[in-house]
């Protein structure tokens, strides 16, 4: 599986640990990318799913208040000038 591109349902299931009911109901709900060529079987791009599997990231509270710490002291600099 590690070479191939595209994957079949049962592929994307064991691939990503979702069930295949769950996987289904993704699916027919149109909140995941997959194709269905013959109107029957369904695929998956590895890399779309790969996508999907990440793209809710959490960012930690501390990489926050670093950000915001920056932030802050990036503007004070601009602020006296």
């Amino acid at each position: 599986m590690e070479a191939k591109t595209v994957l079949t349902f049962s592929e994307a299931s064991t691939y990503t640990g979702i069930s295949k009911s769950y996987l289904y109901k993704l699916t027919s709900a149109r909140k995941i990318s997959h194709s269905k060529p013959s109107g029957k079987l369904i695929f998956f791009e590895k890399e779309e799913l790969d996508k999907w599997l990440l793209s809710n990231k959490i960012t930690p509270k501390q990489e926050i208040e670093a950000d915001a710490q920056r932030y802050c002291m990036s503007n004070k600099k601009g602020a006296t000038k």
